[in-house]
């Protein structure tokens, strides 16, 4: 979850572009997504998959998406969970934290989703939220124990709302 670039390379971010924003070089009024990772659970595994940033995670290729949640109706919940990492002078945690529901019918390639609420939560994670609602306790805790072995002070430092939301 922690994308440091090599060699000294301009880190990559997400340009806002508005009336108000005056550009006055490279990164100039930008998210920076290299603080935020994609974490997929599906079937009570969460595994980190940077692909889903782009809406190409495992479960997600070769899938066509819907608005209409009748056209999956065999389908099976999947959810997209947005993790933010904050960094403090006292050191890196988890900072923010939301979920994302899409359905998936992996035989019939076809899936639910709704791509403004991934995004409005990925925004929101950014903005340090969490935001857990819908999410299961088998789905909380799968990322709860993903989270802790990914980095355990991460964890340890992290906001005790956070650590509520996932306690079950």
């Amino acid at each position: 979850m922690d994308n440091v670039q090599p060699g000294g390379k301009k880190q990559i971010a997400l340009n806002i572009v508005n009336a108000k924003a005056k550009h006055k070089g490279f990164g100039a009024g930008s998210i920076d997504l290299n603080n935020v990772s994609p974490v997929i659970i599906d079937r009570g595994e969460a595994v980190i998959d940077i692909g889903a940033m782009h809406a190409k995670s495992k479960v997600e290729k070769g899938i066509k998406f819907s608005m209409n949640r009748e056209d999956v109706p065999d389908g099976r919940q999947v959810w997209v969970v947005w993790v933010a990492v904050d960094r403090t002078p006292e050191g890196q945690h988890y900072g923010g934290i939301t979920a994302c529901e899409m359905w998936i019918d992996t035989e019939a390639r076809r899936g639910w989703k709704i791509l403004a609420d991934h995004v409005n939560k990925l925004d929101a994670a950014l903005k340090r939220k969490v935001i857990l609602e819908g999410l299961g306790s088998a789905e909380r805790a799968a990322l709860k124990t993903l989270l802790i072995a990914h980095n355990e002070e991460w964890w340890t430092a992290s906001p005790e709302e956070l650590k509520a939301a996932l306690s079950v």
